[in-house]
């Protein structure tokens, strides 16, 4: 006779806590110890500790970076996933049954607006100025003036297949000034760059917790003009995003997500915009990030690497830079070799050009980047 017995359990793995590089990328980046010990409890998503003690808090977190001077004019809905998944949600949720959206496009990201567009069936014009160049604003005031139809506009604010900064406040002028709706990809931007929603007339704003705000990936967030967001009850092409639906559950719930939230990345979140503010806000981070990127781009030019952008287009978000044009230089070895020395980048995006990309927010320092230099000057193998 034989009897079933139960198999002595494994020792747990060890794990390392030490983190073996830094993230030089647009997002996921470097975190702060204290954000990432931020996950280390359990949160109940029914329990008024989580959504009125973490959720609630953070929302009104949110709307206070976007708007200092007319924050009770917006709200911010809580998205599950990827930024992607946010954006989607906004230009899925906001656009009417009738109406048109005119997508601004100078990189992948704002390609990736027209292709939402294009997979909801939402009828839409693409003004695609290339990677290179910031969008054309006489176009833009053009087809505004001429075509009644465009009742939104999107953009990106910071494009970061180059690391372009475009001209936000430009085009959100150009669009009030034609009475559209403006819709605001600022993935990369918010929290890093300062602005006013309420000041430039923006009426939407999608973010993401996993950038400027340095929290983890797990969910983006919609800052919505509330008088706007009003108007979209049933125009959703999606249940799961339907930024109206989820907005009134968190009105109605005090908090409350529609799907299983995210608990422990939220709770990041809200340690994130703790740490955000006791830096100083988000101009003392644009300055550490300003800082970054320029000891950056010093020290790669002593090194012989060439800016892909001219100076006054570039972010202080991500750089893109020249590949060498040497036999033995490939990304794939310098990238291992930067890695071996504790630093991890990016590889190019940009079409026809061969480059790489280097990001300069997140938990990194100034003194992290002049680091980073000397790993790269090591790391020139190709001589």
């Amino acid at each position: 006779m034989s009897t079933n017995t139960l198999a002595t359990p494994a020792e747990p793995p060890q794990i390392n806590w030490e983190n073996p590089y830094i993230l030089l990328t647009p997002g996921p980046l470097s975190t702060s110890p204290t954000v990432r010990a931020a996950m280390l409890r359990d949160w109940c998503t029914w329990d008024d500790d989580y959504n009125l003690g973490v959720v609630t808090p953070l929302r009104e977190g949110l709307v206070r970076l976007a708007s200092a001077t007319q924050p009770e004019a917006f709200t911010a809905v809580l998205m599950q996933g990827s930024g992607s998944f946010a954006v989607e949600a906004m230009i899925g949720s906001v656009m009417p049954p009738a109406g048109k959206l005119l997508v601004l496009a100078n990189g992948e990201y704002g390609n990736r607006l027209g292709r939402i567009a294009a997979a909801l069936k939402i009828p839409h014009v693409i003004h695609d100025t290339g990677e290179l160049a910031p969008p054309d604003l006489t176009r833009l005031e053009a087809a505004l003036a001429n075509d009644a139809g465009i009742t939104h506009v999107v953009c990106v604010h910071n494009e970061t297949t180059t690391g372009m900064l475009n001209p936000l406040n430009d085009i959100a002028g150009i669009v009030k000034l034609h009475g559209r709706v403006l819709l605001v990809d600022s993935m990369s931007a918010y929290a890093g760059i300062p602005l006013d929603m309420a000041e430039l007339g923006i009426d939407y704003l999608v973010s993401s917790a996993n950038k400027c705000l340095q929290g983890v990936p797990g969910f983006g967030f919609v800052i919505a003009r509330k008088d706007e967001l009003a108007k979209c009850q049933g125009f959703a092409r999606s249940l799961s995003l339907d930024l109206y639906d989820q907005w009134q559950a968190m009105e109605k719930g005090h908090g409350k997500w529609r799907f299983t939230s995210p608990t422990h990345v939220v709770r990041a979140c809200a340690q994130a915009l703790k740490e955000l503010d006791e830096e100083g806000g988000v101009a003392a981070r644009h300055a550490r990030y300003t800082e970054n990127q320029r000891r950056l781009v010093a020290g790669m030019d002593r090194l012989g690497f060439r800016c892909l952008l001219a100076p006054e287009l570039q972010s202080p978000i991500i750089t893109a830079f020249h590949s060498p044009q040497h036999p033995d230089y490939s990304f794939l070895k310098f990238y291992n070799a930067l890695k071996a020395r504790g630093f991890v980048i990016y590889p190019g995006k940009v079409t026809n050009v061969d480059s790489f990309r280097i990001g300069t927010i997140g938990h990194v320092f100034p003194e992290d980047i002049d680091r980073l230099i000397t790993a790269v000057e090591a790391s020139m193998y190709w001589g």
